[in-house]
């Protein structure tokens, strides 16, 4: 088995995706809104409450710039994928229902000895003014598919504050949290079946890494950006470790101007989203 690294930097023909005031709440419940307290969060879990207008969730912005699909990666166990990295920028806030049209390429593939990384950028722009509306890059890891001699790719400087966070937040996530969340689109079974999970090493399913990072955009976004989506421009992080559905997450946040650099870590202090970074625009 072995990668194609001749998809690199091929763009994918366009494609149009589009989604419903459905698909936005459904995403957010997904990600664990109204969970504890369901008259919180309104504004993205309803369409139809008394002077509450629906919104989306920032993060849902990952989902609606999915789609475009390039050449064939290569012949790989898919059981061996996971999702390493993700990145997007908001050119301005979502609509409840709407449609990109989206266009996609590998930027890199990376070896990183015990697997390959392979980073995407994606570009979703509105279809009838060109205007860009969602850049979104991402990256996944490959166990097994290193070794082949290639660049280990660029380096990070982020570092843990030595100061104490400026804001700590908690959400717990529900037990069924990934056999919701998977109704956004994402059915990998890793995330339902005992016998896939097992094949990857797990003992059980494990959560969604997008799940997770919706979880800690909504921690950001209600504690930085007085839960206003207009104001959340974009965020990053790696993912670190997995989420098992039912545990909860505590994101802890350093401010700096319009920056927050964040991490997000289980109740056992693992680490699950690390590198964390997120532009707030001023309120």
């Amino acid at each position: 088995m072995s990668l194609n690294h001749d998809v690199i930097g091929v763009e994918s023909e366009p494609v149009e995706r589009s989604w419903t005031g459905k698909d936005t709440l459904l995403y957010a419940v997904g990600v664990g809104a109204g969970l504890d307290d369901p008259t919180r969060e309104l504004a993205f879990t309803t369409e139809n409450s008394a002077d509450v207008r629906q919104q989306v969730l920032p993060t849902f912005a990952v989902l609606a710039a999915q789609g475009a699909r390039g050449r064939d990666l290569g012949d790989f166990d898919r059981a061996m994928l996971v999702h390493a990295e993700q990145e997007f920028r908001l050119h301005r806030p979502l609509p409840p229902a709407g449609t990109v049209r989206i266009t996609s390429k590998v930027t890199g593939i990376y070896d990183k000895g015990s697997g390959a990384l392979v980073v995407s950028e994606a570009l979703a722009v509105d279809p009838d003014s060109a205007e860009p509306m969602i850049t979104s890059r991402s990256s996944v890891f490959i166990r097994g598919e290193g070794g082949f001699g290639g660049s280990r790719g660029p380096g990070s400087q982020w570092k843990v504050p030595d100061v104490p966070p400026d804001h700590e937040v908690t959400y717990r996530t529900r037990p069924e949290q990934a056999l919701i969340y998977r109704l956004s689109g994402d059915r990998n079974p890793l995330h339902s079946d005992p016998a896939f999970a097992a094949r990857a090493g797990f003992d059980r399913p494990i959560l969604h890494g997008l799940c997770t990072y919706g979880v800690t955009g909504r921690a950001l976004l209600h504690t930085l950006a007085g839960s206003d989506p207009a104001r959340f421009a974009g965020m990053s992080g790696r993912f670190s470790a997995p989420v098992f559905p039912g545990e909860s997450l505590t994101v802890s946040m350093w401010v700096d101007g319009d920056t927050a650099m964040f991490r997000t870590a289980k109740q056992d202090g693992t680490v699950v989203i690390d590198r964390g970074t997120a532009t707030i625009a001023p309120g």
